[in-house]
């Protein structure tokens, strides 16, 4: 049996707060009741929202709260060859294609890429590159979520792969750094459970093994909004990592111990840890006050 293998991905573009610190916490806590690695990947590729010493700040209050990579960090911002080369191959099987169409050319087509380009002066500015997706539905099975279907061709249409800016797009980087770190397991927020299928379509393409996904709920803000850090949302106190840490084992549906050090929370949090009392469902409210005490 191949050993499990997980990872949590923050990118760079803030302080870690509650919600990011969920998906931590439940990646950990899936990876390590596996008998398996943990492995943190920063996945700092747009380069225009990353915050001076964010990438450092995160993994600082990872430790802080007894969360330690098991490898050395990977950073996507120094594999830029590695993704390119895996765009060449796509585009030589004939599977990507450059394009030059902007929003503002989609807009008529509410955002989603028609079977042909419709932007009308190429030679003005530099392509992106999309994949080209059949008229499919994707079925796959999230552990957390249940069944799920998408239809790629009339939902989501061909998807940009390479950013005109001349780096990867999310899609690709995420696929060829899970294969190329043997990731087998995806435990993540349910935000990307809808870039899933995306994700399995390029795997197929790029002849790369599947992982298995669980998509944990959101922490939602007093808005019922994704919590996160574009939206200031508050970071957790690394100085005092106890209630945070206490709050985000509620939140996943798992007992909370008195342990008084993080890796004493931690390990009873691991010894009774059940994946089936984790709360199914897109998200729910954060627990604001059991996190900062400038908070009302």
């Amino acid at each position: 049996m191949t050993r499990y293998r997980g990872r949590f991905a923050p990118s760079p573009s803030g302080r870690l707060h509650f919600g990011s610190l969920v998906a931590a916490l439940g990646s950990w806590l899936f990876a390590r009741a596996a008998g398996g690695a943990w492995i943190v990947r920063m996945e700092d590729l747009d380069r225009e929202r990353e915050a001076p010493g964010a990438a450092a700040g995160i993994l600082a209050t990872l430790h802080d709260f007894g969360l330690e990579s098991d490898e050395p960090i990977v950073y996507q911002s120094e594999r830029g060859e590695i993704y390119r080369a895996a765009l060449e191959r796509l585009a030589a099987a004939g599977d990507a294609y450059p394009c030059w169409c902007s929003r503002s050319d989609l807009e008529p087509f509410g955002g989603s890429h028609p079977p042909r380009c419709v932007a009308s002066a190429q030679a003005t500015r530099a392509p992106a590159w999309r994949l080209r997706v059949p008229g499919e539905v994707v079925v796959f099975g999230d552990a957390i979520q249940g069944p799920q279907r998408q239809d790629l061709g009339r939902e989501v249409g061909d998807f940009v792969i390479w950013r005109v800016e001349g780096n990867a797009a999310y899609q690709l980087a995420v696929v060829v750094d899970d294969a190329a770190q043997s990731i087998t397991d995806i435990v993540r927020g349910a935000d990307l459970l809808d870039s899933t299928p995306r994700q399995l379509l390029l795997q197929r393409r790029l002849g790369l093994a599947q992982p298995h996904y669980a998509h944990l709920p959101l922490a939602l803000g007093a808005d019922a909004r994704k919590l996160s850090k574009h939206e200031h949302a508050l970071p957790v106190d690394a100085a005092d990592p106890l209630p945070a840490l206490r709050a985000a084992l509620a939140f996943l549906g798992q007992p909370v111990s008195d342990g008084r050090h993080p890796s004493a929370l931690l390990s009873a949090a691991l010894h009774e840890f059940d994946a089936a009392k984790v709360p199914r469902g897109a998200g729910a409210p954060a627990p604001y006050a059991a996190l900062r005490k400038d908070v009302c």
